[in-house]
């Protein structure tokens, strides 16, 4: 069971709790769904100053991003591969970190709030998965070291799913 804390300490301290928290959540339960679906609900939890966090899955059949489990209004359901900002990250196989998504060639805005975005690639057997999507209505809203720490956070999922 989750018990909701507040997060104290530094933000390296803070992210380690969330991820051991993960790792709780995730442990003993095999289904991807339900792990991706909880993992969803805690970085929403966690995360401030965010208006959508998320998760697109691959479809290896039609090459498209596919919505899966997620907290924040309702959203594109599919994104070609290579497309806006969670497609070009898929197709990359890297992490992109968009201070502000209005000036990002081809940018999907699903959430016409969003003014920048972070999305991190999702890997299962060294293949693509699918990515992390996280939209802020705030300019610039996730730094370089809080990129740093979802990447550890999605590292630890790749090992539920």
């Amino acid at each position: 069971m989750f018990n909701p804390i507040k997060y104290e300490g530094n933000l390296g301290e803070q992210y380690s709790y969330l991820i051991k928290d993960l790792y709780e959540l995730c442990n003993n339960e095999e289904n991807t769904i339900a792990n991706l679906s909880n993992a969803a609900a805690l970085l929403n939890f966690f995360l401030e100053k965010i208006n959508w966090v998320g998760f697109y899955l691959l479809d290896e059949k039609t090459n498209t991003l596919v919505l899966g489990p997620f907290q924040g209004l309702p959203a594109c359901v599919r994104i070609q591969n290579g497309e806006g900002v969670c497609g070009t990250s898929a197709s990359l196989k890297k992490t992109l970190n968009v201070e502000n998504v209005h000036n990002f060639k081809g940018h999907i805005a699903c959430d016409g709030k969003s003014n920048s975005e972070i999305v991190i690639p999702i890997f299962r057997n060294d293949k693509i998965f699918g990515v992390l999507d996280i939209d802020s209505p705030i300019f610039n809203r996730f730094s370089k070291e809080e990129e740093t720490y979802l990447e550890a956070f999605v590292k630890q999922l790749e090992t539920h799913i």
